[in-house]
């Protein structure tokens, strides 16, 4: 049984993010790039998985979406644990795009489970996965927050209101992953990171689709206005503050 996740090239969430092209597009000067979070965790869990041998799991395929400049993320992911990695030569431009070459590249190879993160930390589209379940034509489990295995079959826990579900789902599907999938993302080893060298990443040119969305501009928040002391002795100003210019009482 082979496993591959779909990972994402996001910026570090610690990174000033700045536009440029008159706040049309970001400007990537000096950004730090790193595995989307979500990503980062599902791949944790396949290899969590691919490490128990009663599992039946026997490899673990990280594929991407983008151009060259973003090899130094897929050598992270391949650093963690990954065995080897696809990528597809583009610019990713909108979630349709994007979901249509991953899912090119994956049908080219077969695998049995996919796995995608619920969203990407700097679009937050959360579309990516179900439409990649549709260019495929297999089911999809969104939701998961939890992949085990019985008997050879995956089990997915999915986290519902008031509670949790378990679903059994027939093979090749397309797993949805979000908080809990794993506790902590696994960390490259010095001996993760020298192996990463010479693992194979496969390299596949884009297929003709379309682009159903553009971004017509950027826009950033309103800064917050500043603080307000109130004098403890003067509670009736407080109290008009929060009626009149909070509204929140």
């Amino acid at each position: 049984m082979n496993i591959v996740v779909c990972i994402s090239n996001v910026p570090d969430t610690t990174t000033r993010i700045k536009f440029a092209e008159g706040s049309s597009a970001i400007d990537t000067a000096g950004i730090q790039w790193v595995i989307n979070p979500w990503d980062e965790l599902s791949l944790t869990r396949a290899l969590e998985l691919r490490d128990d041998p009663s599992s039946g799991v026997k490899k673990v395929t990280v594929a991407h979406a983008g151009p060259a400049s973003s090899e130094p993320t897929i050598r992270k992911a391949l650093a963690i644990g990954a065995d080897d990695a696809i990528r597809v030569n583009c610019t990713p431009s909108d979630a349709y795009y994007t979901a249509s070459q991953l899912a090119a590249a994956i049908g080219k190879e077969g695998f049995d489970i996919v796995i995608c993160g619920i969203e990407s930390s700097d679009f937050n589209g959360s579309a990516v996965g179900g439409m990649i379940s549709e260019f495929l034509g297999i089911p999809s489990v969104s939701s998961v927050s939890g992949i085990s295995m019985e008997n050879g079959m995956p089990v997915i826990t999915r986290e519902i209101d008031g509670g949790r579900e378990s679903v059994k789902v027939t093979l090749p599907f397309v797993a949805i992953v979000q908080k809990g999938i794993a506790k902590e993302p696994r960390i490259a080893s010095m001996r993760g990171i020298m192996a990463a060298r010479t693992k194979a990443v496969r390299l596949y040119e884009p297929v003709d689709a379309d682009c159903l969305t553009e971004i017509a501009g950027f826009e950033k928040p309103a800064p917050r206005a500043a603080c307000k002391y109130v004098d403890p002795d003067d509670p009736g100003k407080l109290i008009e503050l929060l009626q009149n210019e909070a509204k929140v009482i």
